[in-house]
């Protein structure tokens, strides 16, 4: 007798229905269209908006001097590299802004990504694996939590920048081959920075590898823009330095600086590395210049830290919950996903455009506003937007009316 096939729902139906559950709790994502360059006002979707959800944190994606060097790159070197780095993609703009990053970094290697993803998913699986120990804040970036389950180590959690139970998940990994404690510098979508010295003193003290992601504190932080570690005095101390170049420098992709055998071991055994094409030349060419920006203007991260500052004071003076004035990202604390997105559509209709961050990008119940700054936003729109933002919180009953 013939077995029967099972009956098996057609795919469209299938995600229809899985969709709709999505719907139902708040967290449909779309995708929204800008036309022009990422600068302080945009028009999206047909309609002149004041941005204040982009990671252009020092307005570079538009400056004539990426746009001249981007350019040029193009015309010398074409339009991509077409090839892995270790085929034939390995071209003179990567090598010439690796060792630029090394010097910036004041590492002795660097190592471009074709994406910060890649680049934090490909160092934590090559350097840990089974009989390893990786120890991770909890609200590390996905890319990072990626990392730790292709490792296939051993994954401890600590709490958000708690240092006891860090301590704890330290001794706890004892008698591990290998130990590595991974952070983020500058938390991506609370805008707290980690206290990196507390850190840096237990890894050594127990003898664990670390790995710091400045994504969203190079450039913004430090002498040079080098990032909070080099604010700190601390980049000698940190075994691996993880940043990207899509945010502050205006570009894109990633890069790791650290030890000339932490290179080499990457280059030999990084799948995300391996088995990727390398940056086109552009992104390369861009991204130098954006560092010879950076260093040539520090006015431009103090302005901005100084900005978004007084922009967090301002709100929580109108009774929003804003979690940090750490850095150039502000967190406008909603609480449930269908509260911060009608938060977020009342002030797209203002004219401002935000974006509603809900679960699975952060826990449960934390749905919020996250805002975020470019040096480029003028001392009018910063008000402006304070005084829209507290409007329609207000009138939502997100905001308590301030004593």
């Amino acid at each position: 007798m013939p077995s029967q096939k099972p009956n098996r729902t057609p795919l469209d139906r299938e995600l229809a229905a899985e969709l709709t559950l999505i719907a139902e709790r708040g967290l449909s994502r779309r995708l929204r269209r800008i036309d022009g360059p990422q600068t302080a006002e945009v028009v999206l979707e047909g309609r002149t908006v004041l941005l204040l959800c982009s990671n252009n944190y020092l307005g570079l994606a538009g400056h004539p001097d990426l746009i001249a060097a981007a350019a040029d790159a193009t015309s010398r070197l074409g339009t991509s590299a077409v090839s892995s780095r270790l085929v034939s993609g390995h071209m003179s703009a990567h090598q010439e802004l690796e060792d630029r990053l090394a010097g910036w970094k004041r590492q002795k290697r660097a190592l471009l990504f074709s994406t910060g993803y890649q680049a934090n998913i490909g160092v934590v699986s090559t350097l840990a694996g089974p009989g390893d120990v990786v120890i991770s804040d909890e609200l590390n970036h996905a890319s990072i939590i990626d990392g730790c389950r292709l490792s296939r180590a051993e994954v401890l959690v600590y709490r958000h920048n708690d240092m006891d139970e860090l301590a704890d998940r330290l001794t706890r990994a004892r008698g591990a081959r290998r130990v590595l404690v991974v952070t983020e510098a500058v938390f991506s979508m609370d805008g707290d920075r980690a206290p990196l010295a507390e850190i840096t003193e237990l890894a050594k003290a127990h003898r664990a590898w670390l790995m710091v992601d400045e994504a969203h504190s190079a450039g913004v932080f430090g002498p040079r823009g080098a990032g909070l570690a080099a604010a700190l005095g601390l980049e000698r101390e940190i075994d691996i330095h993880m940043g990207t170049l899509g945010k502050a420098l205006g570009s894109f992709g990633a890069y790791v600086a650290g030890p000339a055998e932490l290179v080499d071991t990457l280059i030999n055994k990084a799948r995300s590395f391996i088995f990727t094409t390398g940056l086109p030349p552009s992104a390369a060419a861009a991204a130098m210049a954006a560092l010879d920006v950076i260093e040539r203007e520090p006015e431009r991260a103090t302005g901005l830290l100084e900005r978004a500052g007084r922009l967090g004071r301002s709100l929580r003076s109108e009774g929003l919950v804003v979690g940090h004035l750490d850095s150039q990202i502000l967190p406008v604390m909603v609480g449930e996903p269908e509260l911060a997105v009608a938060l977020a559509d009342e002030l797209l209709e203002r004219g401002l455009y935000v974006a509603a961050i809900r679960p699975p990008t952060v826990p449960e119940g934390s749905s919020r506003l996250r805002l975020s700054l470019m040096a480029t936003h003028s001392d009018e729109q910063i008000e402006l937007a304070g005084r829209e933002i507290a409007a329609a919180a207000h009138r939502l009953g997100v905001a308590k009316k301030a004593a």
